[in-house]
């Protein structure tokens, strides 16, 4: 005689994905077509067919911990073929949202970088912090074209570091929950191993050469991702630099680490650019946005945007319109760092231990 098996629908869950950008949840009728025109689906365990039976019937815990969700790059070929419009690459993109905010910790935080009516409230806090330091902090620098004759560096510095170390300390946590959770769905390969072939694949976006319709997302992603990460290099170089007293800003345009961070710049801007001419195209094809995209998008876009043109301000030797952009410059950056483990930007830490755990090379 065939065992029972009781299940109990996580109703809030359900709700949460559709309106998160799974909308299309309840149409999908289990044809598989899904799953049979991915070409990053594995013959041994598809997706992402299982994973949305699994939401639509609201087993949360099943399916946050399915490494499958982040095997996903989001390219769309599913979406394009599915016959019932269920859009099922927009549902895996929510439910690697409601996976990340499962995770998080504080939890709180995750749900108001998740909302938009929180976004005032989430940039409010990082505008109070530098406005008191523009107003009340010691300046030992005398220099009116010098952005630390209102931000001394002293301040600023030790404050960036300290966030880093919180936001070092979320990711930890939020990971070591999601590792035990691909533990329990059967992800058993070593993970530490796994690392460094995860690591190389996504940062060659390797696997969305597979993608019918990956090309110029892959080309937005990789210009994005290495301009990122060379501007952040660049940042903890200079911060370190600063703070022993071997570096002294603002560096002269001529200087190597100036050029290279406005080189990554210009990688960010035109990365930036290209994912979103990609949202542009035919509704049918692309996937859908949400704010919890556009969030982390458009922070980096404004730090960006408002880094180069706080650099040209100076130049231009506008000093009260240089002030006012640096400080929203430094808000954006507060929130894009702070903010990272609840964001978009969390995808690159989840994908890649993910990815390990299941040790695929491809």
């Amino acid at each position: 005689m065939t065992a029972s098996v009781w299940i109990e629908p996580d109703t809030a869950f359900i709700e949460e994905v559709m309106s998160s950008g799974g909308a299309g949840l309840k149409k999908c009728f289990q044809c598989a077509a899904c799953s049979a025109v991915c070409n990053l689906s594995p013959e041994d365990s598809p997706f992402p067919r299982r994973q949305i039976i699994a939401a639509q019937w609201g087993l949360k815990e099943r399916v946050v911990g399915d490494p499958a969700l982040w095997l996903c790059h989001d390219c769309g070929d599913c979406t394009v073929q599915c016959p019932r419009g269920a859009r099922p690459s927009d549902t895996l993109g929510a439910l690697r949202q409601a996976a990340i905010k499962h995770f998080a910790v504080p939890q709180a935080l995750a749900k108001a970088v998740a909302s938009p009516k929180m976004l005032v409230l989430l940039l409010l806090v990082p505008a109070l912090i530098f406005a008191g330091i523009a107003l009340w902090a010691p300046k030992t620098e005398l220099d009116p074209l010098k952005f630390a004759s209102v931000f001394p560096i002293g301040v600023l510095e030790p404050l960036f570091f300290i966030v880093a170390g919180l936001v070092a300390l979320a990711f930890a946590t939020g990971i070591a929950r999601f590792v035990r959770a691909l533990r329990a769905s059967g992800a058993s390969a070593p993970i530490l191993a796994g690392l460094a072939p995860a690591l190389k694949e996504i940062l060659a976006h390797s696997r969305f050469s597979k993608c019918d319709r990956g090309g110029n997302r892959r080309l937005g992603h990789l210009l994005t991702l290495w301009g990122f990460a060379g501007l952040a290099l660049m940042g903890t170089v200079v911060g370190i630099g600063t703070m022993a007293g071997i570096v002294h800003t603002p560096l002269a345009l001529t200087n190597p680490l100036k050029i290279f961070a406005n080189l990554c710049a210009v990688a960010i801007l035109a990365g930036s650019i290209t994912l979103l001419a990609e949202r542009t195209r035919d509704p049918v094809e692309r996937t859908a946005s949400t704010y919890f995209d556009w969030f982390f998008l458009l922070t980096l876009v404004g730090v960006v945007v408002t880094g180069i043109g706080s650099e040209l301000l100076r130049l231009a030797r506008a000093a009260g319109t240089m002030y006012v952009v640096y400080f929203v410059h430094l808000v954006l950056i507060f929130a894009l760092f702070l903010y990272a483990p609840y964001s978009k930007f969390a995808h690159f830490v989840y994908r890649t231990v993910a990815m390990a755990a299941v040790g695929r090379k491809s």
